[in-house]
Formats: structure tokens, sequence, C-alpha cells
């Protein structure tokens, strides 16, 4: 039907053309990471032409999302205006939101074509059959699936990345970003380790020139395996390597933070450095966020849905996400199996129309040219410090002002006069969506309305959030189980906005 590669290449290329330059890296000097969700049509009938041929399967990006910053818990605004999160995965699903609102705005008011028939029961919709949705991200995310083993291992040819060589070093943080061990970062192409290293096809490991690297020019010691907490099948399956044939040598580096009441991370030298399969919280400079790890939000999606809670009260069952193809990094199977449907497994007592759909997770060996790495290729000995870029980028598949662009989650361009006005919203905030949500409910007479919305008198966010009974079912028994029992919840009072 599709392949890796295409996913990737149809990303890139609607970033190079359908996106304009405001909100993008300057080039030479900034990067960014980009998510998008693309739809996947597939014939109904495989072959149907008068040449007997296969007919390709449509494949269309319907929201698409750059960024790498998320706001401190001390920026944070009870009326829903600012963006909290602002990581690229996390934009392209509530830009994602924003096309699921505008294809309902046509199957319910308008009664024009959408991806939504009619369910069966009053005023509920479900996802045409023949339509799925493909997630694509340019990195691993953030967390869980991001903590990597490094195998000893013959030549790996994978972009290597920034890590501290010293034991027990302090965790250098950056601007809302993964520290400086984070996966994301990669290693200089001019240091003596990169000299080693070729482009090729993504991996998951370093060759054994890094780790012989690590023992020569910093007198580290190679760590014991026994004290990490990855589990024999990890390290030996990882990538499809023998068990038993090579050693782990380290893991990449999280910024993401354990969730208090969580067990912490080692943080001894080498593979035994974290801890896996736990909740973590996104790091911000000297300020928490209360925004969770890409990794725990991914898999809280693969169980509750992208949808969210509003849109469940316009659908029969949950929009889950078919597979999630992610770009040419620092990767591992097993890790992203872990972090993404791993945990989720088991869930007692979902509702009707809720479970845990199996996810097809695949790497394409396209890198993207405005991620970290590649700018960092193409800049070579251009002086000046590399840094991420400041700007997020909404763009949703809808006919009316598409593109959003944001900075420390409000449009780019406010100032902070301006701040608390309609005008310094994105169209992708917490009260944005809301807004748009319910003028697509009062465009709907109220007979037709879902009985969710008309049983009781609702007016306040969180309101309508705990009117999705089905999806919030659903929520209270993900949360049961000890892997997200810890979960970070805003306090009620945040969500009290009209």
């Amino acid at each position: 039907m599709w392949t890796a590669d295409e996913i990737a290449q149809l990303c890139y290329a609607h970033y190079s053309v359908k996106l304009p330059k405001q909100g993008k890296p300057e080039p030479n000097r900034e990067w960014t990471l980009l998510a998008a969700v693309v739809k996947i049509q597939s014939p109904a009938n495989q072959v149907c032409d008068a040449t007997d041929k296969e007919v390709p399967v449509t494949k269309e990006v319907v929201s698409m999302g750059t960024g790498t910053k998320c706001i401190g818990q001390s920026k944070m605004r009870k009326s829903g205006d600012i963006l909290n999160d602002s990581h690229a995965e996390i934009i392209a699903r509530r830009s994602f939101q924003r096309y699921l609102l505008h294809q309902l705005h046509l199957a319910a008011v308008l009664k024009e074509d959408s991806v939504f028939v009619p369910g069966t029961q009053r005023g509920l919709w479900k996802l045409r059959p023949d339509l799925s949705f493909v997630f694509f991200s340019s990195h691993t995310p953030c967390g869980d699936a991001s903590i990597i083993p490094m195998l000893e291992f013959e030549e790996q040819p994978c972009c290597p990345v920034i890590r501290n060589w010293a034991i027990n070093s302090p965790v250098e943080k950056s601007n809302n970003l993964e520290d400086s061990k984070n996966k994301r970062d990669c290693e200089d192409p001019g240091s003596s380790v990169a000299k080693k290293m070729r482009l090729g096809t993504p991996a998951m490991t370093l060759s054994n020139s890094i780790a012989h690297h690590e023992t020569q020019e910093s007198g580290s010691i190679k760590p014991d395996v026994s004290s990490s907490n990855l589990t024999k099948e990890e390290l030996d399956t990882a990538n499809g390597i023998a068990p038993g044939s090579f050693k782990v040598v380290d893991v990449y580096r999280t910024g993401a933070k354990c969730v208090p009441g969580e067990t912490g991370d080692l943080r001894k030298p080498g593979a035994a450095y974290h801890q896996v399969g736990l909740l973590r919280v996104k790091p911000g400079r000297g300020d928490r966020t209360c925004s969770m790890s890409c990794s725990d939000k991914m898999a809280r999606w693969n169980v509750l849905g992208c949808q969210g809670a509003l849109l469940m009260h316009f659908l029969e069952e949950p929009i889950y996400l078919s597979a999630v193809v992610i770009g040419k990094c620092p990767y591992s199977q097993e890790a992203m199996r872990r972090a993404l449907t791993g945990r989720c497994q088991e869930v007692l007592a979902l509702p009707r129309g809720f479970g845990v759909p199996e996810l097809k997770i695949e790497q394409s060996s396209l890198l993207f040219e405005q991620s970290r790495c590649a700018v960092q290729m193409q800049r070579a000995d251009i002086p000046g410090r590399l840094v991420p870029c400041g700007a997020a980028i909404s763009w949703s598949a809808v006919p009316e002002h598409p593109l959003d662009v944001t900075a420390n989650g409000f449009p780019q361009g406010i100032t902070k006069k301006e701040i608390g006005s309609p005008r310094a919203r994105s169209r992708i905030s917490k009260v944005e969506l809301f807004r748009s949500f319910q003028k697509l409910l009062s465009s709907i007479t109220e007979d037709k309305q879902p009985d969710s919305v008309r049983v009781q008198k609702l007016d306040t966010y969180q309101e309508y959030k705990e009117a999705a009974s089905a999806y919030q079912e659903a929520w209270s028994a993900l949360r049961k189980k000890p892997s997200f029992a810890s979960w970070i919840r805003n306090p009620p009072d945040y969500h009290q906005f009209k």
C-alpha cells in the first residue's frame, strides 16, 4: 500500500512546497523537528481498472507541525489561550483535530463529502471504512522511545548524537528542549568521532569506534548492563541482532524527567543511566513543565484515540492511527514498540469502541533537511552556534487560515499588550479548538445533536470534556495500569474557561 520512504517524502515535499518561509528555521543557524498526519485512502477494489493493474492508494497530508519547545509551569494560563506544548508531534495532532472538526462540519452541517459517514446512533459519526491515518515524525518521540540501546557492533551507519563522555556529569539544560545528551542532538560532523562514521541506512546503535573513543579519549569504563532495567529481549533482539552477539555499551539519553512519584533514573554510567518504561515530563530551563513526553502522549493516543474528549461527543468510535513512521535518526524498533504499544497492553474494562489496536511502526531512510543533524552537516565550518528554531508551525487541511505560526505559545509577532485578546490566540489553542467545537454544535439542530450534549446543561471546557463519558471511562481504565498511574493532569481550574 505504501512504504515508509513514500510517507516521509510526501511530508518533506509538503513542508518544502506548501508551507511558506514564515516560522521555518533560519538557514545554517537553526533546526527544527517535523511531524504530520497522512490520510490514506484505499480503493474498495484493488484491481478495478480496465488494464487489471493494481490501483494505488491515495496519500494526502492533512495536518503538519514543527517545533521543539514547551512552556514552563509558571507560564501556563487558566484562559486556555497559550500552547503549553509545542513539540512537533503535539502540534501535528492538534492540527489534526482542527482538520477533523472541519470534516465534521462538512458532514453534519453542509451535508458534503467528508471523511465521516453516519454512525448507528443519533448525532454520531464514524470514519469511512476506506480511510486510515498514518503519523509521521522526523525523529523518535522524546521520552521512553528515545532510550535506545547502543551495541558493540561493526560499522553502524547512523547519525551519532552528542554525548557527554564524562561520567556522572550534570545534565546541561537547553531552552525547553531535551538536554545535551538528548537523542535529538547530533554529533558535530567535524569531530574525530564523526569522521569515522558514515551516514547511511538508519540504525539504533553506534559503531565500535564510538565505544573505543569513549574508553580511549575520556577514560570511561563500559557499564555493567545488568544494572539497567532494559530487558534481555529488548537488548538481544533490538534491530534484528542475534541474541548474545553483542554487548550493550550505552543508551541514548532523553532529557525528559521521570514524573514525581515514579522511580527515578539510576543515572549510572552508560547503559544503566536510564530506567525504561516510565512516564516522563518534558524539561524546561529552570521551570519544570507539566507536559508529558511525546512517547507517553502517543501511547495514550493508541488507547484513547487522537481526537480528544471534545470530538468524542460526535464520534461512535475513536480515531486511531494505523501506523507511525519515523524519519532517519537514531532508532530502535524495540524501544518504539515498548514505548508506544507495550505499555498499553491488557488495559481492562475499556468501553465499547475503545481498544488497543495493532500499530504498525516503521522507519524511513530519508533525513529531514532541516533536522539538527542535516543542518549541522550542511553548515560545515560556518562559525556560530546552531540553535533550535524558536517558532512552531501548525498547518491543517482546512479552507480558512490553514497556517498558524507561534512562538512561546502565542501567535508569532504578538506583543505583551495584546496577550489576552482573541487576536493573541493560536488557532490550535484549547480555547480556540473549544470555540470551533461550540460553533459546530450550535450549527446542528438540537434534535440531531448527540445525546451526550443534550441530557445536561454544559458550559465550560471542563464540563464538556467530562461529559464525554466513554472517553473518560477509557482514560480511567488506562490510568489504572501502574505504567500510567502517575500521569500529570492539569488542575481543574485550568479548564474552566467558556
